[in-house]
């Protein structure tokens, strides 16, 4: 018998964009993701699958790695904003 490996999780685009953000903002900084993860409260596997999108977090968590990062919270989420479609002029 012929074994198949499970299917792959989506990862929810809103997880992905999180992370990136986070990965990019911690890098920026001269952080390593462990250094951060302790900044953070946050140990580093579990870091390291929020910069995944693996992981949907708690508020508490969000505002852990937001404070390390020394930003507002305001701030960080422009992040995620995405570009607005412009509207077709008539």
């Amino acid at each position: 018998m012929v074994k198949t490996a499970p299917p792959e999780k989506q990862k929810a685009p809103e997880l992905v964009l999180f992370g990136e953000a986070v990965r990019r903002r911690r890098k920026a900084l001269g952080y390593s993701q462990e250094a951060f993860g302790d900044a953070c409260g946050i140990d580093r596997s579990y870091m390291g699958g929020i910069e995944r999108g693996e992981h949907n977090l708690a508020l508490i968590n969000i505002l852990k790695i937001i404070r390390a990062l020394d930003i507002q919270p305001s701030d960080f989420f422009k992040d995620l904003d995405t570009p607005k479609k412009k509207s077709k002029s008539t």
